[in-house]
């Protein structure tokens, strides 16, 4: 009995269901969840990641991964396996690493759609080396954009201000059910609750390609450019759907953009029918089913707006 005088913490309740759900989810997903230990040039570092099949394929980040010499994947029980890279994606930050480990406990994985901001985000990793290291908080935002290692526009991106710290990237960031909403890729130095996950429904867009193809196929013009604003006067003139496109600053020789009769200076309004704010979308026009396609380029060079064909091609593996 409460002694006379003391309030009654009618917030009692609550916490206790709180702690509950938490509980529950990391419950649900530490059997999935790995630390990935990284030897690259004589350097060591690591990441997280999460089992996504029974027979030992596991998920983790393009930039824990890449280039490793090494990988050595510590399971659940204690125990460690050598990993190998099966898919690896830098335009994603995604890879897919393959443990000789038969028997493991896959991750649920969520729906993106079912994901609001406000619900409750869960991020289970090894930060700094620490392992099975849990940090709760709540989805920020979805549908952010970040930018990849590659330089590639990231689009399906969830913001959350679950604690992140080197070490977490590649772990699962999971719902109150543990079902793997997203995958923990990246925070902002010196910022205070602004951490980032990819989407799980980007991580199934592209995993059977990792695992087939051991890389995501893309297509190109061969074209190197920036965005830049296009003149009002011309805009009107023309009725362009948009005030800015990607002035192209290089092409290269015998690439499918040259053969096009595409220049340096030239401006590119459109692709395939589709506006071309800016390099980012042309980037995400040029997906591997465009390769061998002809395709509509609409471009400005100097007051004229020109319309030429170009046959993009399947981008050479690098």
């Amino acid at each position: 009995m409460l002694s006379p005088g003391i309030p009654q913490n009618t917030d009692l309740p609550l916490l206790d269901a709180y702690s509950d759900a938490v509980v529950a989810a990391v419950e649900a997903i530490s059997p999935s969840v790995v630390h990935v230990d990284v030897a690259r040039r004589g350097a060591r570092g690591g990441g997280s990641g999460f089992v996504l099949t029974p027979d030992g394929l596991v998920v983790t980040n393009s930039h824990v991964a890449s280039g490793a010499d090494k990988l050595e994947v510590h399971l659940p029980d204690g125990s460690r396996r050598v990993g190998s890279i099966v898919g690896d994606d830098p335009g994603t930050d995604l890879a897919i690493l393959k443990i000789d480990a038969p028997g493991l406990q896959p991750a649920a994985l969520g729906e993106s759609a079912r994901v609001r901001p406000g619900q409750l985000a869960i991020a289970v990793g090894s930060p700094l080396g620490f392992t099975s290291t849990v940090t709760a908080g709540i989805v920020s935002a979805t549908g952010r954009s970040m930018r990849s290692i590659s330089g590639r526009l990231i689009d399906q991106v969830i913001q959350t201000d679950a604690a992140l710290n080197p070490g977490n990237s590649g772990g699962p960031l999971v719902d109150s059910r543990g079902h793997v909403i997203g995958v923990n890729t990246a925070v902002i130095a010196g910022a205070q609750g602004l951490a980032f996950a990819l989407e799980v429904d980007l991580l199934q867009r592209i995993a059977g390609e990792l695992i087939r193809d051991g890389r995501i196929r893309r297509s190109f013009l061969g074209v190197g450019g920036q965005t830049v604003p296009i003149h009002r006067s011309v805009v009107r003139h023309y009725a362009l759907p948009a005030s800015t496109g990607v002035m192209v600053r290089a092409v290269e020789n015998g690439s499918p953009a040259q053969r096009a009769g595409v220049r340096e200076g030239d401006v590119i309004a459109s692709f395939a029918d589709t506006p071309v704010v800016g390099i980012d979308d042309l980037h995400r026009l040029l997906g591997a089913d465009r390769a061998d396609v002809p395709a509509k380029l609409k471009v400005l060079r100097l007051l004229e707006l020109l319309e030429l064909e170009v046959v993009p091609q399947l981008a050479p593996e690098r």
